[in-house]
């Protein structure tokens, strides 16, 4: 094996591992968008034994897990978390993940805009895998 990817940063590894997923076939996940006051909510639902590479934000924002087990990446070990598990997410960071069974997490951000296009513009750094298609979106 060579030293070679053992060196780079977790970052920097997480997207080349990216870069060879875009070639792969491509799991659908479904995505729910909460507009509230102040805040946007998206929930996606990740079928069991999924592997993932999630977004690149550009805000701090909330991350929780609220149903099933997942194994994440970030900058340091593997770190096997279940629903009640949540973080807050720096901007620039990306994660891996597998999911053990299927799991619902969400990312709440601060913001009043509720244009799905603006939003990504606004809260993702770099393009990632294709969003999926299929969204429901709820206004409160």
């Amino acid at each position: 094996m060579s030293t070679d990817i053992i060196e780079k940063p977790v970052q920097q590894r997480i997207r080349e591992i990216e870069a060879v997923m875009r070639d792969m076939p491509q799991q659908e996940i479904p995505v729910e968008h909460i507009f509230g006051l102040g805040f946007y909510a998206r929930t996606i639902t990740i079928p069991a034994d999924t592997v993932l590479v999630g977004e690149e934000h550009a805000t701090e924002h909330i991350f929780f897990v609220s149903k099933g087990e997942i194994t994440l990446v970030t900058d340091g070990e593997p770190m096997r978390v279940s629903a009640g598990f949540q973080a807050i997410c720096k901007p620039g960071m990306k994660r891996v993940g597998y999911a053990h069974t299927e799991v619902v997490c969400t990312n709440i951000h601060i913001t009043t805009e509720t244009n799905l296009d603006a939003l990504r513009a606004q809260l993702i750094v770099a393009p990632s895998l294709p969003a999926p298609e299929k969204a429901k979106e709820i206004e409160l």
